[in-house]
C-alpha cells in the first residue's frame, strides 16, 4: 500500500487497505489517520466512516479521553487530489471499495448486514474470552468467519485453540490469517506457539524470525525464540 501511495498519493484503495492492515495489527492510531485521510479525499466512503468509528472506540478504550492528543498528524489532502477522485471516471468504481477485511466468500459476501453481523459475533466471542469461556467463543468466531473472513477473527480463534491445547487447529487458523495479512504479528506469534507445542521447532523458529523482521524488539517473540533455541 505504501508503494501504491508513493505512485499515486492519497489513493483511496491503498489508504483503505493500509488502514485495514494497521487495524489488524492493532496500530489503531495509524489506522485512524488513514481512515480520516480517505474522508478528506471523499467524504462519502462508508468504509472509512465505519473505520473511524471503530478506531475512535478502540483508542478511547486504550488511551482514555485524551486519546486525540496522542495521534500522529493527519495529512492535509490538497484540493488537486480531491478533484482527481471526484471525477466519476477516475474515482467512482473504487470509491467505496471496502478494506482488506471485507467478506471473502460465504453467505454474507456482498451485504453490509452480513459484515455487521460478523462484527457483532466477533465482539460476542471477545466478551466470552474475557470470561474464560473459550469453547463458546470458538463457536461465535466460527459463525463470524462464515460471514466475513477477517484476519483478527482467525487470530482470536487461534488464541482460544491454544488455550484449549488444540494446537493443530490453532496453527491452521494462523495460516488462514497470514493468507489475508502475510506479516500479521499475532498470527506469526501464535502459530509459532502452536508449532512449538507440535514439536515442529524449525517452522516455529522461522515464524518468530519473520515476526522479528517487523517488530525486532518484540519481547514475547524474543523470549519464545530463546526457548526454541534451547528445545
Amino acid at each position: 500500500c505504501r508503494s501504491a501511495l508513493d505512485l499515486v498519493p492519497f489513493g483511496i484503495k491503498p489508504l483503505l487497505r493500509r488502514a485495514a492492515a494497521y487495524e489488524a495489527l492493532e496500530r489503531y492510531q495509524l489506522a485512524y489517520v488513514d481512515y480520516k485521510t480517505v474522508l478528506q479525499v471523499d467524504c462519502s466512503v462508508q468504509a472509512a466512516h465505519d473505520g473511524v468509528g471503530r478506531m475512535t472506540k478502540a483508542l478511547l478504550e486504550k488511551d482514555g479521553v485524551n486519546w486525540r492528543q496522542k495521534l500522529p498528524p493527519i495529512p492535509t489532502v490538497p484540493v488537486s487530489a480531491q478533484m482527481r477522485w471526484s471525477i466519476p471516471s477516475a474515482g467512482a468504481p473504487g470509491a467505496n471499495t471496502p478494506p482488506a477485511t471485507a467478506p471473502r466468500g460465504g453467505p454474507g459476501e456482498s451485504t453490509a448486514a452480513g459484515t455487521e453481523r460478523a462484527r457483532t459475533l466477533k465482539e460476542e466471542g471477545n466478551e466470552l474470552v474475557k470470561k474464560g469461556n473459550h469453547k463458546k467463543a470458538i463457536e461465535k468466531y466460527s459463525e463470524s468467519l462464515k460471514l466475513n473472513q477477517e484476519c483478527a477473527t482467525y487470530t482470536n480463534r487461534a488464541l482460544c485453540y491454544l488455550t484449549l491445547k488444540q494446537y493443530k487447529e490453532a496453527a491452521q487458523d494462523c495460516t488462514e490469517a497470514l493468507r489475508l495479512d502475510p506479516k500479521n504479528v499475532k498470527a506469526l506469534y501464535r502459530r509459532a506457539q502452536a508449532l512449538k507445542e507440535l514439536k515442529d521447532y524449525k517452522s516455529s523458529i522461522a515464524d518468530i524470525k519473520s515476526l522479528l523482521k517487523t517488530e525486532p524488539k518484540n519481547t514475547a517473540a524474543l523470549r519464545l525464540l530463546q526457548e526454541l533455541n534451547r528445545a
